[in-house]
């Protein structure tokens, strides 16, 4: 057992250093880049000012206090839009009468772009934080309405004879098979539902906000601090990495039983 967990931290380290390979190159010819002048440096700083730009944020706190501020703001539309999303999407996926009433407006709704809806959102609920919450929740709403619908509706019918045959109640059968089966779709549908919060943020904080990562990005495009707003695209990229790869673990983990599954068949 330990040699071949030993084997698997290896292979983890290997995938690791390979999918830094091209990051690293990237940044190395930047830097070279910049130090001989081939690229505009007030527009494109090179990594060494981002980085020192990045050490001076965190020791003044400026970006943690913004950074707590917009996870706060993206958590929050997250469960309200994606809780929506998920609960629509189930009903709609189990009922026929459901997707006749809802499905054509909600596609029809989805197709909406942030920046056209955001000005509205603004008119109706002001800069407070009430628009751009909701403006992310209708970002996280749709992704996880889509995948929650085609989880339901792409079921195994097989296991609909399963449940007769065990004699399963309709409770019985959402939440023992169907449900269970849809998961892989389910975990989609928040990885995506997560990354789209992250751009709804950018879209709330960017048009009306006086604090968030968003906000810092924006005021920096202001005084053309091209390092500050590297800084913040940085961020961003680092913390929807971070989410994203915490619900790959937490959907390996909560899905192991389908690869025994599979081992054993």
């Amino acid at each position: 057992m330990q040699h071949i967990s030993g084997n698997r931290f290896v292979l983890r380290a290997i995938h690791l250093l390979i999918g830094m390979m091209l990051p690293a190159a990237v940044l190395i010819i930047w830097q070279i880049a910049s130090s001989n002048g081939w690229v505009n440096a007030v527009l494109v700083p090179p990594p060494k000012d981002i980085l020192t730009e990045f050490g001076r944020m965190i020791s003044s706190g400026e970006l943690l206090t913004n950074l707590r501020i917009s996870a706060g703001r993206a958590a929050l539309g997250f469960l309200i839009g994606g809780g929506l999303g998920l609960a629509t999407g189930l009903w709609v996926g189990f009922s026929i009468k459901a997707e006749r009433l809802l499905d054509p407006s909600l596609q029809l709704l989805r197709t909406l772009p942030h920046l056209a809806v955001a000005p509205l959102f603004i008119l109706w609920f002001g800069f407070g934080e009430t628009s751009k919450i909701l403006l992310i929740a209708k970002g996280a709403f749709f992704p996880l309405y889509v995948n929650a619908f085609l989880g339901v509706r792409s079921v195994d019918r097989h296991l609909f004879e399963v449940a007769r045959v065990l004699e399963f109640t309709r409770l019985q059968t959402i939440t023992k098979l169907i449900i269970p089966a849809s998961l892989p779709s389910l975990f989609l549908g928040v990885r995506l539902s997560i990354a789209v919060s992250w751009l709804g943020l950018v879209v709330a904080e960017m048009m009306g906000s006086s604090s968030g990562i968003g906000y810092i990005i924006n005021d920096a495009r202001s005084f053309s601090l091209t390092s500050v707003i590297f800084v913040g695209i940085i961020v961003f990229a680092i913390v929807g990495k971070v989410t994203d790869s915490l619900v790959k673990l937490a959907e390996k983990k909560l899905l192991r039983w389908q690869d025994s599954l599979e081992g054993g068949g």
